[in-house]
């Protein structure tokens, strides 16, 4: 059994998975819903730094990645974010993220990571405009990003 005729599905799986958590935590802080901010039940305040800021890259980005365009890049800006709220919010308060409260930022930020790095999978929106514009193209769409000459 030939285990790459996988990948694609597989990566797409973790890509919505990962997106769809994101988002709801976006949700969640924006609009007061799902538990709200925290556990709090509450919406954070418009436009407050960081906490308003965050929650609109969770919902607007983790979406974007939840439905595969513009991935590489939304999943970069989430990675970035998540590496800023470990080291700002969590890390000054103790060294590891079981200590510190910080294992969720910590495993969004390489979770979203490893989706820039690899791409969307075989079913993203990214994957299906790419077969739409390049028909006659075999390489695989979802491939991790190389250079090309």
């Amino acid at each position: 059994m030939k285990t790459d005729q996988f990948r694609g599905p597989v990566l797409s799986l973790f890509r919505i998975v990962t997106g769809l958590l994101f988002a709801c935590h976006g949700v969640a802080s924006i609009f007061g819903v799902l538990g709200g901010n925290r556990g709090t039940g509450q919406a954070v305040a418009f436009g407050t730094w960081p906490g308003w800021w965050a929650a609109a890259i969770q919902l607007v980005f983790g979406s974007l990645v939840l439905i595969g365009l513009l991935t590489r890049v939304s999943a970069t800006l989430c990675s970035g974010s998540m590496a800023y709220a470990y080291f700002v919010v969590h890390a000054p308060q103790a060294l590891f993220p079981l200590q510190n409260g910080g294992e969720l930022a910590a495993l969004f930020c390489w979770s979203f990571f490893l989706i820039a790095i690899f791409g969307p999978g075989a079913w993203a929106l990214d994957t299906w405009i790419h077969r739409m514009r390049h028909p006659d193209e075999e390489a695989e769409p979802y491939a991790p990003a190389t250079a090309r000459v």
